[in-house]
């Protein structure tokens, strides 16, 4: 059956197109090689036969057209190449009308679905609906396929400016949300731009899927250009890692890629050899869905280790529960428990946040980045209940006390040294059996009073630390003290790292805030990449905000650009002290002379407003509060940059 004839207008007027030149153009998806030769305009098929070049960006020389790749010859209006050789390109009717160009293409057949289309269906089916990354040369076709879904509103993309961030990103999406997204870049340098924000996901135990282009499975291992093993690569990162092949079942593939970061809340990574990627799916691989394949969490533990921690508790008199990262889904239940009881609640730094520091039982961070009044109750317990956390030397958990350790990972439990009772089960379930295994039995001393009153002399250390000033910037208690009155009780609150991320765990107090930063590989530039995962999962329902020095900030500076792109509504605060002041703190510290750790910097304010942000400087105390509300109340992406001095952390 004959095709149908869609005519396209190319160029609204001849003139746009000299005698003896030729352009590019596009009709419908079909690159168009449109050529202007002996008065006549001719349309040519844009990929040059032997390696694809745009014939578009030659040139006619000697009556010849001449790929611009490797000098190929054609003639310029019926593409046929000299010597009489068969590997001319197709031509297509062209018809002018009121000096218009119109180009006439067969009617495009129906879209017939690929390898990509299935997994990514699939991948969509299992939950995963965000991703972050950067569309290039080599994973065109995955791209294309997401497109289709984004079309469909089942699938949102964010194109970010280096794929670190978008690693970054997404890393802080699961850690939100305990669900995970996906980063995406081409082969080679795309690929491993992501391999830090990876990082930072696996240590944290934050589930993602990392997809990465590749090329051509023919050229692979004769170092063609960008051509890098992405499967060796990835290897130390990714709990599941393969190469996507013509005969691999890639519905099955994805499905498994996903549920791996689930269950192994860990990176999984696929990558795509370019021509596999387009490749037609086979007729009987149908996208799959999660039904039936993925197993409940609700791990009970062990019964013998229940009921040697249920005596613990029942004999404690001054318990006190500390809480990690990995307990951020269970602190109802967990305050309650802690009600029950009187016990005090410390967090680790990466647990900040989840219980208020005005709760009548919280207690702040414990540890290097904490307050005197969690490192004081731990002193003090006869018992620490941990829940989700790492015991990391950042934290300072003391082994001199009997602990009762739950996790779900039971690699964590006893990591560094012996616990008496180390419950292998998820939180929620393991909280529900030893309430009601110590229901009504425990003995435990009220210490409410004890927290108010080491509250009340911690808060009158940080007002004398207030009126400390200088000729030289703000002071860093001076911006949380600012922060603690402005940012909204219910917004979200990616740190990074430095000395501005020490005070701000020492000196901001949360309410309900969630606070999210890089965990255990502690990497500089995650806030600013971190708040944009964070505005996708939740940005319609809550604030979002960042905070950083001028270092992390400089690392992803031009994703500035992206807020704006996307209208993401985050408030980056920035403190510029012109130093990698953790650094020069700690070459002192090492009896070294500060060395190489200044920095030139631009104004961060000036160059948000020229992104198309809301930029605003601040030198003097007096202006801080004003501006930080102003841009609290701006309704768009704004940055707030405060000139601080180095040493008033």
């Amino acid at each position: 059956m004959k095709k149908e004839t869609v005519w396209y207008k190319v160029l609204d007027h001849k003139k746009q197109l000299p005698e003896g030149r030729v352009q590019t153009v596009t009709a419908g998806h079909q690159g168009i090689c449109l050529t202007h030769f002996e008065g006549k305009f001719s349309a040519l098929d844009n990929r040059c036969p032997h390696q694809g070049g745009p014939l578009g960006e030659g040139s006619i020389e000697n009556g010849l057209l001449r790929c611009p790749w490797h000098g190929w010859d054609f003639h310029p209006c019926s593409g046929l190449p000299p010597g009489g050789y068969d590997d001319g390109v197709d031509t297509f009717v062209v018809k002018e009308e009121e000096d218009a160009i119109y180009v006439g293409i067969p009617e495009e057949p129906p879209h017939e679905e690929t390898v990509s289309d299935v997994m990514v269906s699939t991948m969509i089916n299992w939950g995963i609906d965000t991703v972050f990354g950067m569309v290039g040369h080599s994973n065109l076709g995955v791209a294309d396929a997401m497109r289709r879904q984004e079309a469909k509103g089942q699938l949102r993309y964010f194109g970010i400016r280096h794929e670190g961030a978008a690693a970054f990103a997404a890393s802080a999406y699961a850690k939100l949300t305990g669900k995970p997204a996906a980063c995406f870049g081409i082969a080679g340098p795309g690929a491993t731009n992501m391999f830090t924000g990876l990082w930072d996901a696996k240590v944290d135990r934050a589930p993602l899927l990392a997809l990465s282009g590749q090329v051509n499975t023919q050229v692979v291992g004769t170092g063609a250009f960008q051509e890098v093993d992405l499967v060796k690569a990835f290897d130390s990162v990714a709990t599941f890692n393969h190469a996507v092949h013509q005969n691999s079942h890639h519905s099955e593939l994805m499905a498994l890629a996903v549920k791996h970061a689930l269950v192994k809340r860990e990176v999984a990574h696929l990558t795509f050899p370019d021509e596999v990627a387009f490749s037609k799916k086979a007729p009987k691989d149908a996208a799959q869905t999660p039904e039936n394949r993925i197993t409940s969490f609700a791990i009970a533990p062990p019964t013998a280790m229940v009921n040697k921690a249920s005596e613990m508790l029942i004999a404690a008199k001054r318990p006190v529960i500390i809480v990690g990262h990995g307990a951020r889904f269970d602190m109802e239940a967990i305050i309650a428990y802690a009600t029950i009881l009187q016990a005090p609640v410390i967090t680790t730094f990466k647990g900040k946040g989840l219980i208020p520091d005005h709760h009548e039982l919280g207690c702040g961070v414990l540890g290097r980045s904490g307050t005197p009044i969690a490192s004081w109750f731990m002193n003090e317990s006869d018992l620490l209940l941990v829940f989700g956390a790492s015991f990391s030397n950042h934290t300072g958990i003391t082994p001199k006390k009997p602990i009762i350790q739950v996790d779900f990972d039971p690699m964590a439990l006893s990591k560094f040294h012996k616990v008496e009772a180390a419950l292998w089960g998820e939180i929620s379930e393991t909280l529900t059996i030893l309430q009601e295994k110590t229901k009504g039995k425990t003995k435990t001393i009220d210490q409410r009073n004890e927290i108010k009153e080491r509250w009340e002399i911690w808060r009158e250390e940080k007002q004398s630390r207030l009126a400390d000033c200088s000729t030289k910037g703000i002071s860093s208690i001076a911006v949380f003290d600012a922060m603690n009155k402005i940012v909204p009780e219910n917004a979200v609150i990616a740190v990074d790292v430095g000395n501005n991320t020490y005070s701000f765990g020492r000196y901001f107090e949360p309410v309900a805030q969630s606070i999210l930063m890089s965990g255990y590989l502690g990497s500089i530039g995650f806030s600013l990449p971190a708040a944009m995962g964070a505005w996708a999962a939740q940005g319609d329902q809550r604030p979002i905000w960042s905070v950083s020095g001028d270092g992390g900030l400089g690392q992803y500076l031009a994703e500035i650009t992206t807020l704006v792109k996307y209208n993401m509504a985050i408030k980056h605060i920035v403190l510029n002290n012109s130093e990698l002041g953790k650094i020069s703190k700690e070459q002192r510290a090492a009896e070294l002379d500060v060395w190489q750790t200044s920095l030139h910097n631009p104004s961060f304010a000036a160059f948000a407003t020229n992104c198309g942000a809301l930029g605003i400087r601040v030198e003097t105390l007096a202006e801080l509060a004003p501006a930080m509300q102003k841009i609290a109340a701006h309704q768009g992406p704004a940055l707030l940059e405060i000139i601080t001095d180095v040493h008033l952390i």
